[in-house]
């Protein structure tokens, strides 16, 4: 099983302010999937691809407003962090606690 499968308390620090997500990564028989959602909005990650530690995917969001997000983070241990960035927007810092219960 990869390390970044679980529940995870994310906060993504935004230029327009610190958005706090919860994600949900599952192994499949065809591979990982995951979940976002910040408040009322849940959508599906796309493109999970793992090299050891290291985790990307792709998501969509609608709101604050409609982007499309790339993240790169590191998950060790129950800590991860990275980055996310939407086109050519500057780098948000994304940090996130995995939930034990």
């Amino acid at each position: 099983m990869h390390p970044i499968v679980g529940t995870w308390d994310v906060r993504v620090k935004t230029p327009i302010g610190t958005i706090a997500a919860v994600y949900v990564f599952a192994q499949e028989p065809d591979g990982l999937t995951g979940t976002a959602t910040a408040g009322a909005e849940t959508v599906p990650l796309t493109a999970i691809a793992c090299d050891g530690d290291n985790v990307t995917w792709r998501q969509a969001v609608t709101r604050p407003m409609r982007l499309n997000l790339d993240f790169a983070v590191v998950a060790s241990g129950d800590t991860l962090a990275g980055h996310s960035r939407a086109g050519r927007l500057p780098r948000s810092a994304v940090t996130g606690t995995r939930r034990t219960a």
